[in-house]
């Protein structure tokens, strides 16, 4: 049956949530942040489950479904977005079926950077369920037609950005080695960070490249639809809720345990200590 919470027309006041399986939403986050500062946020992640590459398609699906549907009856949402590739991959169909209120997926940002690229060979950085799906073979068709594009899965990464957020130390040796694939090909320009996760640590990736590329995500292409989705009759890229401040404390969940540095991560965020959420 489908979820709806609360059951009458959404108030500008219900929250816009946000899903990932760990901390990779907040680089959402601070797009819908820029772009729509009025809003209200919530946000849940599924660390109890996390790594989901290590998971069956099948299951995750199923997991997915279960956790944003307690999600969005614990907040009261009015969108929910799948902060996640992977699980954008796999549960989009699933989710829109079981939920009423509008859900927007994320798409690596393979046709912008092929746009941005000028000697034509760009980067995909993102994990091994992503670089290795049908859906991204067809991103890379209809969007890249004529590019090289080297794919790289960077698995190691989504911990360091869950390390980052957590105020933990980073493994610069673990950078450098899931980096190493991209400088392989001297033309190399662009880099599409086709994980959440990755765009966290967009600074520190730039640091340690041997020469300068475009870091590209999808975080400002998923707020313009989120304020597209919330109000459609708004120009494109217009800052929806901009006379009302950023809220301190938007609530946040999580269905595994949550650790001081998670919670002081969250909080840098714009979160309150993240909550139980049972499924």
């Amino acid at each position: 049956m489908p979820v709806s919470t609360p059951p009458t027309e959404p108030s500008t006041t219900d929250p816009v949530l946000i899903f990932d399986s760990g901390v990779g939403g907040l680089s959402v986050v601070r797009a819908l942040r820029a772009q729509l500062p009025g809003v209200p946020l919530a946000y849940v992640c599924d660390n109890a489950a996390l790594p989901y590459g290590t998971k069956a398609d099948d299951w995750l699906v199923a997991r997915i479904v279960a956790v944003c549907a307690a999600a969005v009856a614990a907040s009261g949402a009015r969108a929910l977005v799948v902060a996640c590739n992977t699980a954008s991959t796999l549960a989009l169909e699933a989710l829109r079926e079981r939920l009423v209120i509008p859900v927007v997926g994320t798409v690596p940002a393979i046709k912008p950077a092929a746009a941005l690229s000028r000697s034509g060979v760009i980067g995909l950085l993102a994990t091994s369920a992503t670089v290795c799906r049908p859906y991204t073979d067809r991103l890379i068709a209809d969007f890249a037609a004529g590019h090289i594009v080297q794919r790289v899965a960077a698995d190691t990464l989504v911990a360091q950005a869950e390390r980052l957020i957590a105020g933990e130390p980073l493994d610069p040796d673990a950078l450098d080695r899931a980096l190493a694939p991209l400088w392989a090909e001297e033309r190399l320009d662009t880099v599409v960070l086709g994980c959440t996760h990755f765009p966290l640590l967009s600074d520190v990736l730039a640091e340690r490249a041997p020469r300068p590329v475009h870091w590209v995500d999808s975080g400002a292409a998923i707020a313009r639809r989120v304020a597209q989705v919330l109000d459609p009759s708004a120009p494109a890229g217009n800052n929806a809720g901009t006379n009302a401040g950023t809220n301190a404390s938007d609530p946040a969940w999580a269905t595994g345990p949550v650790s001081p540095g998670l919670t002081r991560g969250f909080a840098g965020f714009g979160f309150g200590a993240p909550r139980s959420l049972l499924v």
